[in-house]
């Protein structure tokens, strides 16, 4: 049973764009929650700031036990003396001296209550067995251990996880790149990915397997396979995992995906290049790409060159390969060639290639820099004689002579 709770009793610090985040970046990831207050509807979270009087009304009872006191207009619970022990199931046994915890604030003069005792109240309430939070935790846990004891009841297991650190071993912040999960979906990332990679993060499985589904992941977790030490956020490893779990998509699949991104459904755009239209010549441009895109967003721009024809092209690539004056004869020499070759398949389009640059004393080098440039305008791009097949000889002949007449 998973429940979602909205822990939003500081009013200054909580804002709804925040919680609209929050709620994004679950969906997207596929995590969902299982109930919710009647408040908003059953499928709502729990938002903290609606149960405050479930809240004071437990404030009552501690000063009516005489385990709080008033204090300047707030309550404060009345820590008593001895020992706070609880069991970690990440750390073992941990134990705080009671003298060293002050009286703290469990109702604000305000009348809010603080997060020790909403965080208590809700997890009697709502039956909570275990409570899986970070290390920065733990020096709160004997507060609310003892806010336990004080209700007469017993305290949910407890299991405090290592913190996601930058590769600079700090936590994490704006420095270190995207700062909410939504913002690695605008970069192209699959949830899948994201969910694999965080889910190993501080945790192992018990094998030397990396890649997993959500399914599997949920299977095999369990409390003691989560490390002690604070985990790394690794961008590199991150985009491996997602290239990893691209490679797995089905065509289709990857095609529904790609044409899901607004961004790329506009003028211009996947939308109107119909990816779908031709299955068989589709998976076989994405097999080419596949190799070379580890994010979706990726994929536009290596898509490009099937469906549009260049319209400027590299400065360096037409510098340091096609400026010697006959470049222009060459080129047009392999554009005739390519648009008489009986066949049009990659060995046939190298060897048609190779065999006129030597006829013509040049380094075949010189054709296939002119001919990518030609292509896509770039210096580099996936196998050129794959691509020439793909992109069809009208097309191909076409572009040559748009760079020839460029020259």
């Amino acid at each position: 049973m998973f429940i979602l709770r909205i822990e939003d009793t500081d009013v200054e610090r909580s804002q709804a764009e925040m919680v609209t985040g929050i709620l994004d970046g679950l969906r997207w990831l596929g995590i969902d929650w299982d109930e919710g207050p009647e408040i908003g509807g059953p499928h709502a979270p729990y938002y903290q700031s609606q149960r405050l009087e479930r809240y004071r009304a437990a404030v009552r009872e501690l000063l009516d036990s005489g385990q709080a006191f008033e204090d300047g207009g707030a309550i404060r619970f009345k820590v008593p003396p001895g020992k706070t022990t609880f069991v970690d199931s990440v750390h073992g046994p941990i134990e705080f001296d009671n003298e060293h915890i002050e009286s703290f604030v469990v109702l604000r003069s305000d009348t809010h209550p603080t997060y020790h005792l909403s965080v208590v109240v809700d997890d009697i309430d709502m039956e909570i067995t275990h409570v899986v939070r970070g290390d920065d935790h733990i020096s709160n846990t004997p507060k609310q251990v003892l806010l336990y004891h004080a209700f007469g009841k017993t305290p949910p297991t407890f299991a405090h996880v290592p913190l996601i650190v930058g590769a600079d071993k700090q936590r994490l912040s704006k420095r270190h790149g995207a700062t909410s999960v939504m913002e690695y979906e605008k970069q192209g990332y699959l949830p899948e990915a994201m969910f694999n990679f965080l889910a190993l993060l501080g945790w192992g499985t018990g094998s030397n397997d990396e890649l997993f589904t959500k399914d599997e992941l949920i299977q095999r977790f369990n409390l003691e396979g989560i490390s002690g030490g604070n985990a790394v956020f690794n961008t590199d490893k991150l985009d491996w995992f997602n290239h990893q779990h691209l490679l797995r998509l089905a065509d289709g699949e990857l095609i529904a995906r790609l044409l899901a991104r607004h961004s790329l459904g506009e003028g211009g755009g996947l939308g109107a290049w119909d990816l779908g239209k031709d299955p068989a010549w589709s998976s076989r441009v994405l097999a080419l790409l596949r190799p070379r895109c580890k994010k979706l967003t990726e994929y536009r721009d290596q898509l490009t060159p099937f469906f549009v024809d260049p319209t400027d092209y590299d400065a360096t690539g037409i510098a340091k390969h096609l400026s010697a004056p006959e470049m222009p004869t060459h080129l047009r020499a392999l554009r005739d060639a390519y648009a008489t070759t009986p066949e049009w398949t990659e060995a046939a389009l190298e060897k048609c290639l190779r065999d006129l640059a030597d006829s013509r004393g040049v380094k075949a080098a010189l054709l296939i820099h002119g001919t990518r440039l030609a292509l896509t305008g770039r210096m580099v791009s996936p196998g050129l004689f794959e691509m020439l097949v793909l992109i069809g000889r009208d097309r191909v002949v076409g572009r040559l002579d748009r760079l020839i007449r460029a020259l």
